[in-house]
């Protein structure tokens, strides 16, 4: 029971560690175990509670998890959300990227002057009007900084320890 608790505090941010957004398979577990996910329904037998989201067959969940864990962990240091994006993208669909890996909303003006300051993105000189409304400049990763910061990673703007 004791380290029970102590599993629950460190994954759900309960102690003075606080909350780590790369936990995310261990929560994950420990929802599980308690029986608090679909997929730890026993074969023929019904979750008493209908979970949001798609279901997911055998342990595909387990491994979505395990694949956020990672991606979360990573681009603390190594700005792989640019492998994600297409060669040509707004800062809005940048900004809604990192939102999307980080699991959390972001500021916009802070997002843009962090990416200004990082140098990690150049304007390609075009823009797009599908953004509607005046169009958006587009943008591109600048290659040359993995280069220049091969060690030092991106400094991207989430979840604070």
């Amino acid at each position: 029971r004791r380290q029970r608790r102590q599993r629950l505090a460190a994954a759900f941010g309960l102690d003075e560690a606080g909350w780590n957004d790369e936990l995310v398979l261990q929560r994950y577990e420990l929802l599980f175990e308690a029986g608090l996910v679909p997929e730890a329904a026993r074969p023929g037998e019904e979750a008493p509670w209908q979970a949001p989201g798609e279901p997911m067959a055998h342990d595909h969940r387990r491994i979505l998890a395990t694949a956020i864990a990672r991606l979360r962990a990573k681009i603390r240091y190594r700005p792989i959300v640019f492998e994600l994006m297409p060669e040509r993208f707004t800062l809005l669909q940048l900004q809604r990227s990192v939102e999307a890996l980080a699991g959390q909303k972001l500021h916009k003006q802070n997002f843009r002057r962090l990416m200004e300051q990082q140098a990690l993105v150049e304007e390609t000189g075009e823009s797009t009007a599908e953004t509607g409304g005046r169009p958006a400049r587009l943008f591109r990763f600048r290659r040359a900084v993995l280069a220049e910061r091969a060690a030092a990673g991106s400094k991207l703007p989430l979840a604070r320890s």
